[in-house]
């Protein structure tokens, strides 16, 4: 993959992990153990925890801290373990932050400030104040859809100047900026898709790999399709990516995580039970989603 200044999180698939909720509508930890090593089992190169597909913003402080000890506990190194502690508010994502680095998180994945809609200025000084009160690395995670605002080229040329900022998890789906972050900050900034049908592509323009949604489901899959392209198999990458391109759809034909937790329900990994604001399926696109899922086998 050439040569690269920072610490490298994970070359390949890290899963955004879904949060497994009970009956009760609880966190089930013990559905929780068992999609971590179903996870590890499956090749995954690292675990994003209470990510956007991981229901972060509708768990409480405590089940997030929890979720996050936990799954530190329970992967035992075996992956790097990414806590999702971004905030619209810089306080509360800096403690949060800090707690994810003492309970031994491996780096930590912070979204850009959703709804207050920050200036570029604020930007660099709100991911700024969460790099200099933590001591792990930060990839950035831009998400333009959910967020409001789109980080400018401008912002991530500042930030890569800052030793733990190491990586940014690109979810914008404009392929010219990213390329634009591989030229301005090649040497400063791991990229990874944040989009499960654009694996390939920013691989393409030196991308590390993907956090990926799909590899909830198929995480080998997905890991290979990764590891295919480092190992110089582009034509073998580019046909699993495009072999999964219907499931990869289907899996956001409603806003994430709706339908990959649905998935998860179906193929008996955990519950599918979600929180309001987040419901289940409409009965035509569960009907597609089960569809493509056993074209492939999975139900």
């Amino acid at each position: 993959m050439g040569t690269f200044n920072k610490e490298i999180i994970f070359n390949g698939a890290a899963t955004a992990l879904i949060t497994p909720f009970d009956k009760n509508n609880g966190v089930d930890y013990d559905a929780f153990a068992s999609l971590i090593e179903f996870q590890i089992k499956g090749g995954i190169d690292g675990l994003v925890i209470c990510g956007t597909t991981g229901e972060g913003s509708t768990l409480t402080d405590e089940e997030h801290k929890e979720c996050i000890r936990f799954a530190v506990e329970k992967v035992a190194g075996r992956v790097p373990v990414i806590a999702g502690t971004g905030s619209n508010d810089t306080d509360y994502a800096n403690s949060l932050s800090k707690y994810a680095c003492e309970v031994g998180a491996d780096a930590l994945l912070l979204v850009s400030p959703y709804y207050n809609k920050a200036t570029p200025k604020g930007l660099i000084k709100s991911f700024l104040s969460t790099a200099e009160a933590t001591d792990k690395p930060i990839i950035l995670y831009n998400v333009p859809s959910r967020t409001g605002v789109n980080i400018p080229l401008s912002v991530y040329r500042e930030l890569a100047k800052h030793e733990r900022i190491v990586a940014v998890k690109e979810a914008s789906g404009n392929m010219s900026q990213v390329a634009e972050i591989a030229a301005e900050c090649g040497d400063d900034l791991a990229i990874y898709s944040g989009n499960d049908d654009q694996i390939v592509p920013v691989m393409s323009l030196g991308g590390r790999g993907v956090i990926s949604v799909l590899s909830n489901i198929l995480p080998r899959e997905t890991h290979d399709i990764c590891e295919k392209f480092v190992k110089g198999d582009t034509a073998g990458s580019l046909k699993l990516q495009l072999e999964y391109l219907e499931l990869i759809n289907n899996l956001f034909i409603e806003v994430n995580p709706i339908p990959v937790k649905t998935a998860c329900g179906l193929m008996g990994l955990c519950s599918a039970d979600m929180r309001l604001p987040l419901c289940e399926m409409d009965e035509g696109n569960l009907a597609k989603l089960a569809a493509s899922m056993k074209k492939h086998g999975l139900i």
